[in-house]
């Protein structure tokens, strides 16, 4: 999208603006979710699900982190971008399999 990878070309003018959007509106959105599971819960360590679904969370801020600053600074190798954009999904994916998909699959979720 911002012409960083190799092979490929740049986005289209608006998607990068709308990627920011998005971005921004689920980060703010996911700021108070977080506060409020922070404050009722802290970091648990007691239970599988609950360990992944706290450490997930953690490094969740800092993974985002990550990404915007491999995104802002051209120095770093072309790799690193694939692989901040990667930690960031993959720990998405974390806490949406040890919170929600463990919800809706009736407080159950396979290997946890």
């Amino acid at each position: 999208m911002y012409g960083r990878l190799p092979g490929l070309r740049a986005a289209p003018r608006p998607v990068p603006t709308v990627h920011r959007l998005i971005g921004m509106v689920a980060f703010l959105f996911s700021v108070p979710i977080a506060q409020q599971c922070i404050i009722a819960y802290g970091v648990s360590l007691t239970g599988t699900r609950e360990a992944l679904h706290s450490l997930a969370g953690c490094f969740l801020y800092g993974a985002v982190v990550a990404k915007v600053v491999v995104v802002r600074h051209r120095r770093w190798p072309g790799w690193a971008l694939p692989l901040a954009g990667g930690a960031l999904v993959t720990v998405i994916a974390l806490v949406w399999y040890s919170a929600a998909f463990w919800y809706l699959d009736g407080y159950r979720a396979p290997g946890l």
